[in-house]
C-alpha cells in the first residue's frame, strides 16, 4: 500500500513537468501498480532494468515523452574472483547477501546475472561506485569489481517443462513440476512461500495467466508458458519455463 501511494505521488509530480522522475528498482507485482500509476496521472513512461530481459525494472515517468533507456539512473557491475583457479562460482544468494551486508536495501538493486566466470549486478548510479570500492569478497572469494556493459545475450536460461494437471489452477502446477503431493504443495500456501509475480499468493485455486512468474521460496521459479493442449481425458498439458 505505501509502495503504491508513493508511486502514485511519483506520478502526479511528473506528470506536469518536460524532464522524467525516476523510482527505485520494482518487483513484478510493483511494476503493475507503476503503470496504472502512470496511466492514471496521464504520464508517458517506461519501464527499464538495464536490460531487456531485467525483471526488476525502474519506472521512468515524464508529462510529455517517455525517456529513453540510456536517460535512467543505473549502471552494471561485473564481479570477478580475483583468483579464479582457487574460486568456486559465485552463487546469487552469496552475491546478494554480500550487497546487503553493505548496508543497501533491496530497492537499490535490480537483477542479479551470473556468468560462469562473472556475475553482473544492475544498481542506481549513486550506489555504484561505492559497492566498486568496498566489495571485497563475496563469502570467502576474493573479488574484482568494475563498471561494466551488461552482459551479452539472455540474461537467463530456461528449461521447458511439460506437466499434465487436471486444471491448470495453481497448487496443481506446483505440485507437479515440484514432484510433491497435493498436501505438500497447499502448505506450501499456508507457509507463504509461493508468489506470482513476486507478490505472496494465498489461493491455492488461483489461475495463472499466460507470462506470469511462479515463484516457490526453496524450490525457484518458473514461468507459465500456458496449457498446449488437452488430452484425450480433458486434462491440461500444460508447458513452464523453469529457471535453470
Amino acid at each position: 500500500m505505501a509502495e503504491s501511494k508513493h508511486l502514485n505521488e511519483l506520478c502526479s509530480r511528473a506528470a506536469g513537468r518536460s524532464f522524467p522522475l525516476f523510482s527505485r528498482f520494482l518487483n513484478l507485482a510493483e511494476q503493475k501498480d507503476a503503470e496504472i500509476a502512470a496511466r492514471k496521472a496521464g504520464a508517458a513512461y517506461l519501464l527499464w532494468g538495464g536490460n531487456e530481459d531485467c525483471e526488476r525494472k525502474m519506472l521512468g515517468v515524464c508529462g510529455e515523452d517517455a525517456p529513453l533507456a540510456h536517460e535512467f539512473p543505473l549502471e552494471c557491475i561485473k564481479i570477478t574472483a580475483r583468483s579464479a583457479k582457487f574460486s568456486s562460482p559465485l552463487q546469487h544468494r552469496d552475491v546478494l547477501g554480500s550487497l546487503m551486508g553493505l548496508g543497501f536495501e533491496r530497492e537499490l538493486i535490480g537483477d542479479i546475472v551470473l556468468r560462469e566466470d562473472a556475475a553482473y549486478v544492475f544498481c542506481t548510479d549513486k550506489m555504484a561506485l561505492f559497492i566498486c570500492e568496498n566489495l571485497p569478497k563475496i563469502g570467502n572469494t576474493a573479488v574484482r569489481c568494475e563498471l561494466s556493459l551488461p552482459p551479452e545475450g539472455p540474461l537467463r536460461a530456461y528449461r521447458e517443462v511439460r506437466i499434465q494437471v487436471s486444471s491448470p489452477r495453481i497448487d496443481a502446477v506446483v505440485a507437479h513440476l515440484y514432484k510433491l503431493s497435493r498436501t505438500d504443495a497447499q502448505a506450501l500456501f499456508r507457509q507463504g512461500r509461493i508468489m506470482v509475480d513476486d507478490a505472496v499468493c494465498e489461493r491455492t485455486d488461483y489461475a495463472l495467466r499466460e507470462g506470469q512468474v511462479l515463484s516457490v521460496r526453496g524450490f525457484g521459479r518458473a514461468r507459465y508458458v500456458g496449457v498446449e493442449s488437452l488430452s484425450k481425458k480433458g486434462k491440461s498439458n500444460v508447458i513452464m519455463a523453469q529457471y535453470v
